[in-house]
Parts: structure tokens; C-alpha cells; sequence
């Protein structure tokens, strides 16, 4: 795994984190009360998005480190989750 692809395993897990930590601890306008003209009751009230970026960060950063080490080392590699028999078994050359 080269620089580039590892920076792009963590924009999509980051991603992925930030989609579920979104919602963690949301109070709408319609629970605090305060609903805004020409906006849903379901909208956020209070929505600081430096906190849930940064509690993301704290979340996927270890994620993909572990995805990472398992990916360099060779741990699990694409012939270990061929179910289906799929892949041809690799050539074993004899010079």
C-alpha cells in the first residue's frame, strides 16, 4: 500500500465514522423549542461541526491504523476472503 492509497483508505473510513457520529447527541430545533422560520423541527439546534470532525478524527484514525497493519503485513490477504474459489492458486516458480 503506497502514501496515496493509505490517504484514501482514511478519507473513506473517516467518512464512514463521520456518518455515524453525526447523529450522536443531536437536539433538534423542535426538542430545544426554538424552531428557525423556513426550517425543519428536525434540523440541528446547536451544530458545531469542529466537534464531531474532531471526535471523528479520535475515532478513525486508530480504525485505520489497524486496517493499515493488517494490510502491510499481510495478515489477511484477497485469497483469504475468496469464498468461492474464484481466484486462480498463485504459479510457484522452480529455476
Amino acid at each position: 500500500m503506497g502514501p496515496v492509497s493509505g490517504l484514501v483508505l482514511l478519507a473513506v473510513i473517516w467518512t464512514i465514522v463521520f456518518f455515524v457520529v453525526l447523529p450522536l447527541r443531536l437536539e433538534t430545533q423542535g426538542e430545544a423549542g426554538e424552531i428557525v422560520p423556513g426550517t425543519h423541527a428536525s434540523s440541528p439546534a446547536n451544530f458545531s461541526f469542529k466537534r464531531k470532525a474532531r471526535i471523528t478524527t479520535y475515532f478513525a484514525v486508530p480504525i485505520w491504523a489497524v486496517i493499515a497493519t493488517v494490510i502491510l503485513t499481510g495478515a489477511v490477504s484477497v485469497r483469504d476472503i475468496d469464498w468461492f474459489d474464484r481466484m486462480s492458486t498463485p504459479e510457484v516458480s522452480r529455476d
